[in-house]
């Protein structure tokens, strides 16, 4: 495209947040702040929960009506996709995500740049150039399976 691009932490110094839309009201109805930008969807389930995941790699489990997070786990690397739901054979049901940091915000880690050029990766390391600091490059999918309403 032929433009510079740079790219600065927000106010506060926080890079990213995840938060709930409250469409009637037309503000955010919470939020929760993240070091780094939260890139993948979000799953919401019928039980009041919604699980994300962060560029640091942790998948979260958080109250939808509070934002409180109730439930947190380290996966080896990133997560930029979208966790998903589904019953297994047995009846019970699952919660998986795939981590492995890559794509425009990833660049950093996936091509091993530092930020020593703020302009690097289309403007992403300006603002992301730590990201190999807080993840690996990696490609591993985690599941966990959900009985009783508790995770095990």
């Amino acid at each position: 495209v032929g433009a510079i691009v740079r790219m600065f932490p927000g106010p506060g110094g926080h890079r990213g947040r995840f938060i709930a839309w409250d469409p009637m009201k037309g503000k955010v109805a919470w939020e929760i702040k993240e070091n780094l930008a939260a890139y993948g969807g979000a799953l919401a389930t019928a039980g009041g929960l919604v699980f994300y995941g962060t560029m640091e790699g942790w998948l979260k489990g958080v109250d939808a009506k509070s934002g409180k997070v109730l439930w947190q786990f380290k996966t080896p690397s990133g997560i930029i996709g979208n966790p998903m739901s589904y019953k297994a054979p047995d009846g019970s049901q699952n919660i998986a995500v795939y981590s492995g940091i890559g794509g425009w915000a990833g660049i950093g880690v996936a091509a091993g740049i530092g930020a020593e050029d703020p302009t690097a990766g289309l403007g992403a390391l300006g603002a992301f150039g730590d990201a190999g600091s807080f993840s690996n490059q990696g490609g591993v999918m985690t599941v966990f399976g959900l009985k009783n309403s508790t995770m095990k």
